[in-house]
């Protein structure tokens, strides 16, 4: 009960907090607009009115032209003549440039601003000037209370009655004024989302559990009949990129239903209540044209735990929580109204949310497999021109661990290459350039890169890729280039997996390590210095080698005892330690002793292909940009100019003209199938980012190394 009690405190005293912000941003703004008013005001009354000089003032009772003066504090208004105002009318009008007085023109009313002078009371008199003071019956606290008390009053409750009008009606589910609470959920009907399973690959086990519930959509009758009823939710969960957005619009197709389409963060809204009111608006809207289909993308947004030391005391959230929560027990599932949530954060998500009842099923949008992504190009290059070389398979093998955001992307960047090299249709070399620019971006052209450095990258890259080709059980080269990329790289080595992989041992793994540490080994056995250059492969090592200590139980001293575990498990897989500092001190020294030892083995490696080494870097600094086929065939003895580059054939070396017939040349490609690289580049020290493989702990190896 204490502990309960302490956490409520400080949500109150947030509550407590706000209302007094409230009310002093509502009084400072009924200020503002008081001020202003009484500005306007002024400014309104003195129009037509003149204000003249107080000695122009005596010239004129002097001249018996004034009829009456009434004397304020501040201020004398004066009353003329009629032959007064004749004779001011003209005088005035001529300064203005005028020949004579416009017809029709008004006397304005003559004030001016009293001065010390004794005797004028007397000159008034003498000249038969009537003159008088009004009578103030107000104070000047009543003035105060008239002109700003009173008018910031109207405004402040003005501005509640508003504030409280335009909540009134959520508790029924309305949108008050300016449909503050209304529902911003986008109604799609199956004409317009246009898509259907067909328009979705390389996810079969999801779509074949998405398939029951549209099955059930079109016949309930066979499930009612022996009791089953329909799911009220489900969960779709993974890694960006991997179709839930669309795997839900394809549900939405295939049913012939109305799809409500929602974000999470549609919900929040900067008054208390708003995203509750929006939640009973959308299931009241959904009601009415059931069975219908409501995806809330993001549900993380609006459905991260309860925990006050998560969610930091926002009622907002928790209101709109709270009333998801009571939708989804309230709606009666014989309707048809099914609701599906997307979200890559699941590990934050309200466990309340998650029980049976509410979101029954929790479906995993993986990433594609070797077959997936195959199925996953054949639908994105459905509408694209291929040319006959173009071989969709070697494509899909060379693209492991990318999913389907990133082969829709390849599939395009390719169609875009095609034309920008002036041809009708899409070649193999197309999509093997174009998976390189999705990882890599495209070649850098800058500033000149010294051959010393040339030298020191291209046995950098050599060292990781000789080291991997000379170990077992690691993935095959597939290219090395030392062109430097516009995401940060100076060249990278890529390394592509023959077959899908769901498991490596603590080999696998150690030679990944001795992979990384090949580049910081060759600069050491070759230049006897250690550059920059390994700074990405170092940091990339030293997390593998932490792992496996911590998470995978592969060390010597602790063995199996987990000592981290997993955060966030669909996005940057971050992890967290769960020992102590001591602990952690002496896995840190584990972790150095196992980078050391692989570090020698690597550098081992190289000193006993010390000929090959010098081989593969003097080839690669003549070519800047070599396959991993072609240094096999160095190594292996062969002609590297007749291998085989996942089904690229060469490339015409002269320069190609746009398909427009405009007179941009394009750049030259080489007669071994390979753009020439810049020959002016810029030096950077970031990495190339790839598409993000999965980690060994679901199955798939880690990608090649790459050059800073």
């Amino acid at each position: 009960m204490n502990d309960n009690n302490k956490k409520k405190k400080p949500n109150q005293n947030d509550n407590r907090r706000r209302n007094i912000t409230g009310i002093v941003t509502l009084v400072i703004w009924a200020l503002i607009l008081t001020i202003f008013g009484n500005y306007v005001l002024s400014r309104t009354e003195t129009t037509g009115s003149v204000e003249i000089y107080f000695s122009e003032l005596i010239t004129m009772v002097e001249s018996d032209q004034v009829e009456e003066v009434m004397l304020e504090s501040g201020k004398y208004t004066v009353t003329l003549t009629e032959e007064g105002e004749a004779a001011w009318l003209e005088e005035y009008y001529t300064e203005q440039g005028y020949t004579s007085v416009p017809e029709g023109a008004e006397m304005p009313t003559l004030y001016t601003t009293p001065l010390s002078y004794t005797d004028f009371l007397l000159l008034l008199q003498e000249h038969g000037v009537a003159y008088y003071s009004p009578y103030q019956q107000s104070s000047l606290l009543s003035e105060i209370l008239i002109s700003y008390v009173l008018p910031m009053a109207i405004m402040l409750l003005v501005m509640v009655l508003f504030y409280r009008f335009a909540m009134s009606d959520r508790m029924g589910g309305g949108g008050g004024i300016g449909n503050v609470g209304k529902s911003n959920a986008k109604v799609y009907v199956e004409k317009s989302t246009g898509v259907t399973f067909r328009d979705v690959a390389g996810q079969d086990e999801a779509k074949e559990s998405l398939e029951e519930i549209i099955d059930f959509l079109h016949n309930p009758g066979k499930y009612t009949a022996i009791g089953a009823r329909l799911p009220k939710g489900a969960l779709l969960v993974g890694a960006p990129g991997t179709g839930k957005t669309l795997l839900a619009k394809a549900v939405a197709g295939e049913a012939n239903v109305p799809f409500f389409s929602i974000s999470g963060s549609d919900f929040v809204e900067m008054f208390v209540g708003v995203g509750a009111s929006r939640v009973r608006d959308l299931f009241k809207e959904a009601a009415k044209m059931a069975p219908c289909i409501i995806f809330i993308d993001e549900i993380d947004t609006i459905g991260k735990s309860r925990d006050g030391g998560r969610l930091g005391g926002n009622d907002e959230r928790e209101q709109t929580l709270n009333q998801l929560l009571a939708e989804l027990d309230g709606f009666d599932p014989t309707k048809g109204v099914i609701v599906l949530g997307a979200t890559n954060r699941p590990e934050v998500l309200d466990k309340a949310l998650l029980r049976p009842g509410r979101f029954d099923r929790r479906i995993t949008v993986d990433r594609p497999n070797l077959a997936g992504r195959l199925a996953t190009l054949q639908v994105h290059t459905r509408k694209i021109r291929l040319a006959d070389d173009v071989d969709l398979n070697k494509i899909a093998q060379a693209t492991a661990g990318a999913v389907g955001a990133d082969l829709a992307n390849l599939v395009n960047e390719a169609a875009l290459r095609a034309v920008r090299m002036g041809r009708q249709a899409v070649n193999q070399n197309d999509l093997l350039v174009s998976f390189e620019v999705v990882i890599a971006g495209t070649e850098k052209k800058g500033t000149v890169l010294t051959e010393k450095e040339k030298k020191l990258i291209a046995y950098h890259e050599v060292g990781h890729a000789l080291v991997a080709a000379r170990q077992k059980g690691t993935e095959p080269v597939s290219k090395i280039t030392i062109v430097p990329h516009t995401q940060g790289a100076l060249g990278y080595t890529m390394q592509l997996p023959e077959e899908e992989k769901f498991l490596m041992d603590k080999e696998e793994l150690r030679s990944e390590i001795r992979t990384l540490l090949g580049g910081r080994s060759a600069e050491e056995i070759v230049f006897n210095t250690a550059t920059t250059g390994a700074s990405n492969d170092i940091e990339r090592a030293t997390d593998l080698a932490r792992k496996m200590i911590t998470m995978y139980g592969m060390g010597d001293k602790y063995g199996i005892m987990g000592l981290a575990t997993v955060q966030s498990q669909y996005l940057d897989q971050s992890y967290g330690l769960t020992c102590a500092q001591a602990t952690a001190a002496e896995v840190d020294s584990e972790i150095y002793e196992l980078l050391e030892q692989c570090h020698k083995e690597a550098r081992q490696i190289l000193e006993e292909n010390r000929e090959l080494l010098d081989k593969i870097a003097a080839y690669l600094l003549e070519k800047e940009t070599i396959t991993g086929q072609e240094m096999m065939a160095i190594i292996e003895g062969r002609d590297p100019a007749l291998v085989d580059n996942y089904g690229a054939t060469p490339e015409d070396g002269a320069n190609r003209i746009l398909a427009d017939n405009s007179n941009t040349a394009l750049p030259s490609v080489g007669t071994d199938g390979i753009e020439k690289p810049a020959r002016k580049i810029s030096i950077v020290s970031e990495p190339p980012q790839g598409p993000e493989q999965d980690k060994p702990e679901d199955g798939d190896s880690p990608s090649g190394s790459d050059e800073n």
